[in-house]
């Protein structure tokens, strides 16, 4: 298994470890952010951080692999092929996650959810609500980045490979909006016509 210093240098090597004035999915700015598109496309470290999930899930039942839309398909994917599961993803339609493609989760099935970054943990729930609402059991939650710092509950167990409690604020508190600096929103998901 990868250590955790070893996980920040492939994010720094990759420039997916980003220093500056960011918008955040959740709404929050923060110094800093895990571009996680920018370390998954080399395969042999997305195969390596998956597999660390893999193995960490080794002993959790499960049927079905899912990950939220964008962010958690490629490790959710790459997670279920590891563990000969199921996998399948839930996206935003009118805001809200939901399953389409023809994706179905059966009642009874046992289900973990893989995501890239966790920060407030919104889109995990979203995708649990999916899980519970179809009659499955969530069995775990994996994430490869977690920057509550473990501070994030959702009632079953919580794997991250990189665990950090990083600086977030509401944007009426954040000192960067008052020394001027540019907001950046380097992510996947439009957060109401800010950049």
């Amino acid at each position: 298994m990868l250590k955790q210093s070893e996980i920040l240098a492939a994010f720094a090597e990759t420039k997916a470890y980003l220093s500056g004035h960011f918008l955040l999915t959740s709404g929050l700015h923060s110094p800093h952010y895990f571009q996680c598109a920018r370390v998954l496309p080399h395969p042999r470290t997305m195969t390596l951080l998956c597999a660390d999930i893999a193995k960490k899930r080794e002993k959790t039942e499960v049927d079905v692999v899912i990950g939220p839309a964008l962010g958690g398909i490629v490790p959710a994917q790459e997670t279920g092929r590891l563990l000969n599961k199921r996998t399948i993803f839930a996206e935003r339609e009118n805001e809200r996650m939901t399953l389409r493609r023809g994706f179905e989760i059966a009642a009874g099935e046992k289900v973990v959810i893989v995501e890239d970054v966790l920060t407030t943990g919104k889109s995990i729930r979203e995708v649990a609500e999916i899980v519970r609402g179809c009659g499955a059991v969530l069995s775990a939650v994996a994430v490869i980045v977690d920057r509550s710092g473990g501070k994030v509950d959702f009632g079953v167990p919580l794997v991250s490979l990189v665990a950090l409690e990083t600086v977030t604020c509401r944007p009426e508190e954040c000192p960067l909006c008052r020394k001027g600096l540019p907001l950046v929103k380097p992510g996947s998901r439009k957060q109401g016509g800010k950049p």
